[in-house]
């Protein structure tokens, strides 16, 4: 058995078994290999960013890893902006990357890199398999470690790919995140028990669960305490039932307003926040300076658990008197397209049980209000701020959740980054729905164009941030790769045509064309 027919099988025994690939030369005997263990899926995308943000999205909705297959330095290369988003979200991922045959590093060959450092910037472990006889038991190694620590990378030179003398590992030791200590539940105790201005931010897998969100609810209802979420988590469980989590604003002034007052920030699967970017006269964090930041659990450990536990100590008498959100939907609305017009068309529609993917950035108005009444659903955020992360990570829920309906809800300016995925989206037959929110700009950054105090009329530095010369035909970009698409300018056209949409199987766009 050649070094890639003992790597899929180890990584298929270890409960591996999607890859999403973009390879070359140096792959070749991977991808032989994949008729030999039909058990592992190779979906192909046309682009790195797609295949690591595709394995992003894999992760978050299937809890457990799927694998890439990149090619060489400038292949893993081309992947590095989605695999910071994965890594911010603490998604495992197994990269395989290919690299030249060993007697051929030397040569200093056109396409040679320094695949592990590049690895390294976003990985928490990196190997470089030296022979077929290690090639197995590196692939389970990185299986384990990816649980462990997010992003697992695996260098595969060519000539070991294709020798002989491997055989496939058994699968590693299933990771148990550990449980945080009795001491730290007791500090949190005491600080609920003093009912001081109090915040539990949560996020993580906290916010992941239904059982992380009621615990949390619970205790909430027993002290007093606000319930808020970071302004990004990686998957996020709403609709109705749930207990009402306002996300922290991502706008600095919002952000700070949103924690005045508070003396002690309780931190549950999330870290401390802090401000995206550093902005003149502005602190870096929106936590009060004389607010006490407090660990419960961190990204990693088991939150829920810890919640639980909190439940039962400092909230003993809380339980069933918590406030949930009673099922609501708004009213579908009429006339001319407006960011807060298309939420209430998506918040009316929203199937159960959909995962949404959220890459729409600054036309979001008033989704999170008008779809928090709405039937159970996953919610997907752009984690690390690297922006092209939507549309591949609609493909990558959807491979992991073929029962369930995928809405990418996506930018016009971040689509164009990984518009490739389109393509993957129809060859596979994925069902996802792609609201695309067509405003001609870079919106977010015409916004911080001002905030940062730079001059705000130039008409030189507007063209950088403007999309509409020429414009951006999406109907014609998603026909032309396999997806049906149509327009609308209208509430009620958009309300028609998403319906219409999210009822039919396979792939579909609905370009909304927002002007004004």
């Amino acid at each position: 058995m050649n070094g890639a027919q003992a790597l899929i099988r180890t990584l298929v025994g270890a409960g591996v078994d999607v890859c999403f690939a973009n390879p070359g030369t140096s792959e070749m005997h991977f991808v032989a290999a994949l008729d030999d263990v039909p058990e592992m899926r190779g979906v192909l995308t046309l682009f790195e960013g797609v295949a690591t943000g595709a394995a992003d999205g894999y992760a978050r909705m299937a809890g457990k890893p799927a694998a890439t297959l990149l090619h060489l330095g400038p292949g893993l290369g081309n992947g590095l902006a989605n695999l910071h988003n994965a890594r911010r979200g603490r998604a495992s991922v197994v990269n395989v990357v290919g690299d030249h045959a060993r007697s051929h590093k030397r040569l200093d060959a056109p396409l040679e890199a320094d695949i592990d450092a590049l690895a390294g910037a976003v990985s928490g472990w990196v190997r470089r398999s030296l022979s077929p006889a290690d090639v197995a038991a590196d692939a389970a190694e990185a299986v384990a470690e990816s649980a462990r620590r997010g992003i697992a990378t695996l260098v595969l030179p060519a000539d070991v790919s294709w020798e002989d003398g491997a055989e496939p590992a058994g699968p590693p030791p299933y990771w148990y995140p550990p449980v945080p200590t009795e001491y730290r539940l007791a500090d949190v105790a005491a600080v609920l028990g003093r009912g001081e201005p109090t915040v539990l931010f949560l996020g993580g897998d906290v916010v992941a669960s239904d059982e992380g969100l009621l615990a949390a609810g619970q205790v909430a209802a027993g002290t007093g305490a606000r319930l808020m979420a970071e302004t990004f988590p990686a998957r996020m469980v709403r609709g109705a039932g749930l207990p009402d989590l306002p996300k922290l604003p991502y706008p600095p002034e919002m952000a700070m307003a949103a924690l005045a007052g508070t003396r002690h920030l309780v931190l549950a699967g999330a870290t401390s926040p802090v401000h995206f970017f550093g902005y003149p006269g502005v602190p870096g964090t929106p936590v009060p300076a004389d607010c006490t930041v407090h660990v419960l659990s961190a990204p990693g450990e088991d939150g829920v658990a810890a919640l639980r536990e909190l439940a039962a100590m400092a909230a003993p008498a809380a339980g069933g008197q918590q406030a949930l959100l009673e099922p609501a939907r708004p009213e579908l609305p009429s006339g001319e397209l407006t960011p807060r017009t298309v939420s209430a068309v998506v918040g009316a529609l929203l199937p159960e049980r959909a995962v949404v993917v959220d890459e729409v950035l600054t036309s979001g108005v008033g989704l999170a209000e008008l779809t928090s009444g709405a039937p159970r659903h996953d919610w997907l955020s752009l984690t690390g701020g690297a922006i092209g992360d939507g549309l591949p990570m609609a493909v990558g829920a959807a491979v992991a959740c073929p029962d369930r309906p995928v809405l990418a809800l996506q930018a016009d300016g971040s689509a164009m980054y990984t518009i490739q995925a389109l393509w993957t989206m129809a060859r596979e037959q994925l069902d996802v729905t792609v609201l695309l929110y067509d405003n001609g700009s870079y919106a977010i950054l015409q916004h911080e164009l001002s905030r940062v105090g730079a001059a705000e009329d130039g008409k030189r530095a507007g063209e950088l941030l403007h999309l509409g010369t020429p414009a951006l035909d999406f109907v014609a970009l998603a026909t032309g790769m396999g997806v049906p698409a149509t327009r609308a300018t209208t509430a009620e056209e958009l309300a028609d045509q998403l319906r219409t949409a999210l009822a039919a199987p396979g792939p579909h766009l609905v370009q909304a064309v927002l002007r004004g």
